[in-house]
């Protein structure tokens, strides 16, 4: 897909990883719409350095914990703002490390929620505003413990690994006008409330032995959105890690 032109909608895209993205598809030549749920300051800052790269910005408030409400507010602002949307990335996501004796009611569904409830009713109405000829790309953000077991960050896990059949079996519903892949990262920005010291102890643990970067997220992404001949795929942004022994 030639990205020109192109309307984009990128949730949790205020901050972090999802603001990266939303800056590069930018660079590419996409106008944006950015996501967010409290971070409404980072959203505008966001929004101001896309429309300094000469494209379209517009921010939307949503709260994925309510996903049918919130698809239906993001997508009518997209609509009534930017007439069209051609690209959905689901990157909003909710990270914790609880294990089964630690998690409660309420850790499970906020993942669920947010993690997997969301991206479903999102790419539902994604696809039901295409026009019949009008390809599309659906990219979700999982992780690459989705496809591996491990001790800890269960509701996270298993959140994580719906998102990857999702990804799969929209694949195959949606061609061949969708094209729908995920991007699995590794070790790339601290959890909140962690700092650097949190990567160097996990870069230890990686084939590579560094840590990676939101670019490199970005160059996946894009790599994704270029191709016309790729889909149902999880691509593994982890410099290895996923093979390593631990958790």
């Amino acid at each position: 897909m030639n990205l020109e032109g192109k309307v984009a909608v990128i949730t949790g895209s205020a901050v972090r990883i999802g603001r990266s993205m939303a800056l590069a598809l930018a660079e590419a030549g996409a106008d944006i719409c950015i996501h967010y749920h409290s971070s409404a300051q980072a959203a505008e800052e966001t929004c101001d350095e896309i429309r300094q790269r000469g494209r379209k910005a517009i921010s939307v408030s949503a709260d994925l914990s309510q996903p049918v409400s919130a698809a239906d507010t993001i997508f009518s602002a997209v609509m009534s703002e930017l007439g069209r949307v051609d690209v959905l990335i689901n990157s909003a996501s909710v990270f914790e490390n609880k294990t089964l004796k630690e998690a409660t009611e309420t850790d499970w569904d906020a993942h669920l929620d947010i993690n997997l409830k969301a991206p479903f009713f999102l790419c539902q109405k994604y696809a039901a505003l295409l026009c019949s000829n009008q390809p599309g790309h659906i990219i979700n953000i999982v992780d690459w413990r989705a496809r591996r077991a491990g001790i800890g960050h269960l509701p996270y896990r298993i959140s994580k690994a719906g998102l990857v059949t999702l990804t799969e079996c929209l694949a195959l519903e949606l061609a061949p006008q969708v094209q729908v892949n995920a991007i699995a990262p590794g070790a790339i920005l601290p959890p909140p409330g962690k700092d650097q010291s949190y990567l160097d102890q996990r870069a230890a643990g990686v084939p590579l032995k560094r840590a990676g970067n939101p670019a490199e997220i970005c160059q996946a992404i894009l790599y994704l959105l270029h191709s016309d001949f790729v889909t149902g795929e999880i691509l593994t942004v982890s410099g290895g890690e996923q093979f390593t022994a631990g958790a």
